[in-house]
């Protein structure tokens, strides 16, 4: 599965299989729509924008645009997964912030270690942690798609 948290000009993804980090990084977006071409993958999940109501500006409708665009290349159905229910799995509560996600992740995963000693996680920085958290969330959910 690669799952991915998109952005208005790069996108964070992560190859996740069965629990393991493949590959993790932060590339542009035009990179991430090329992967999503070139390879096929069992299963995409990629975060999906929700509306709570609040006025958004133009980057919420460019992440859309380009988590459409994402959409159209993708060679499997793509899983739509929401921030709040990802919150509310990992976390159990809608109010947990990225320092939660994170947290949580490193208890599922254990510690991110050393260059030495690296753990599952070595490496994973930024935007990447919700990129994982959008993977674990539909592997461990196996949320419909939509």
């Amino acid at each position: 599965m690669i799952a991915l948290d998109p952005g208005t000009t790069h996108t964070a993804f992560v190859q996740y299989d069965h629990g393991l980090i493949l590959d993790a990084d932060h590339l542009p977006n035009a990179e991430i729509r090329q992967i999503l071409i070139g390879r096929e993958y069992d299963a995409v999940a990629c975060e999906m924008i929700a509306s709570y109501g609040m006025a958004v500006g133009a980057s919420t409708f460019e992440t859309c645009v380009w988590i459409g665009r994402f959409i159209e290349v993708a060679r499997t159905d793509v899983r739509l997964c929401y921030r709040k229910d990802i919150k509310m799995y990992l976390c159990g509560s809608m109010r947990a912030k990225d320092g939660n996600i994170r947290q949580r992740l490193l208890d599922i995963f254990g510690p991110q270690g050393t260059k030495k000693q690296p753990g599952k996680t070595f490496g994973i920085k930024s935007h990447t942690w919700a990129a994982l958290a959008v993977a674990v969330y539909a592997a461990e959910t196996n949320i419909k798609y939509k």
